[in-house]
């Protein structure tokens, strides 16, 4: 991505949103709190109440970039061991838990676990094979391109639905305490506090 970078000898690079070299833009409702992350370009433009939303372009926070890894691990829950067995079955399928993990080198049951895992998101099939010597044996495929793209994309916008949820409701949260409580600063263990609250 071609987005304006800072680097800091001390940590990771940080990036900045730049509107005019992003795949992707945001966009705000003026009349409310609606923003909208859009991925490619929208003409029209968005529109919230029936008027066009408009386009943010004075975003000061800087980010650390995004990891496919930690994308994989942050919004699907799906660590190193996960992304190695999906890729060694996308790319040698149809394979048994019994295949990949001779070919990973992993505990079995530790294949099994992330096979199932990656059915259930999507990201893989399971069928049934008749073996030569008799029986049958569950295998896993690579489902459709397209299929997995819109799957893995709809599950990222969901986790960051969830995720803007909850920095809403921390906000909203800390705007209370602060409205009750005037004359205190906000305390240090707020967060740890709001992260333990009922969601």
């Amino acid at each position: 991505m071609s987005n304006s970078e800072t680097t800091d000898p001390e940590g990771p690079q940080e990036i900045q949103y730049d509107p005019s070299a992003s795949r992707y833009d945001l966009f705000e409702c003026p009349d409310c709190d609606n923003v909208v992350l859009v991925l490619g370009r929208d003409d029209p433009p968005m529109s919230c109440h029936d008027e066009p939303m408009e386009r943010v372009t004075d975003l000061e926070m800087s980010v650390k970039p995004p990891d496919v890894r930690q994308v994989l691990l942050q919004a699907f829950g799906l660590p190193k061991a996960g992304l190695d067995i999906c890729l060694c079955v996308i790319g040698e399928g149809p394979l048994s838990a019994n295949e990949v993990a001779e070919t990973l080198g992993y505990d079995r049951s530790t294949v099994t676990r992330y096979l199932n895992k990656l059915v259930e998101l999507g990201l893989l099939r399971r069928s049934e094979l008749n073996r030569e010597a008799g029986g049958v044996v569950n295998v896993y495929h690579s489902v459709d391109l397209e299929r997995m793209r819109r799957e893995t994309l709809i599950g990222f916008y969901v986790w960051a639905g969830e995720a803007a949820s909850l920095i809403e409701d921390a906000n909203l949260t800390k705007q209370d305490y602060l409205e009750e409580n005037p004359d205190q600063e906000l305390p240090d263990v707020f967060w740890e506090s709001f992260q333990g609250r009922d969601s």
